[in-house]
């Protein structure tokens, strides 16, 4: 069983910056993707950003330009660095690994951006 924890969420003005860490509580071979997901009250989950094993990155339109993924050294933590922050970014974010049998989802942060 492997748990995932993130921080670095809380409360931001409009056109301010948050740094999202994800950790997996060991380090697991065989990873295929880790990423960030967010989801809005009312809403559903979507995809905000993906890294792969070999650091290939994808985000969602709406990230592309303001947020950054990237992984740790140690492989088993992912980071989102958030710019330029909008009302409409406010969401639970939650962190996903994704391996061969399977994907494990951490229990999420919190980011509230007010105008």
């Amino acid at each position: 069983q492997v748990q995932l924890v993130e921080s670095g969420g809380g409360l931001v003005q409009a056109g301010g910056s948050l740094r999202l860490s994800c950790v997996a509580s060991r380090v697991i071979s065989g990873i295929n993707a880790m990423g960030w997901y967010r989801q809005a009250p009312g809403k559903e989950r979507e995809l905000v950003a993906t890294i792969t094993s070999a650091d290939s990155t994808n985000y969602a339109d709406s990230a592309k330009g303001r947020f950054t993924i990237s992984r740790g050294n140690a492989k088993n933590t992912v980071y989102l660095q958030m710019n330029s922050l909008k009302p409409e970014d406010t969401a639970v974010y939650y962190c996903r690994l994704l391996i061969p049998t399977g994907a494990y989802w951490g229990q999420g942060t919190q980011v509230t951006v007010s105008s």
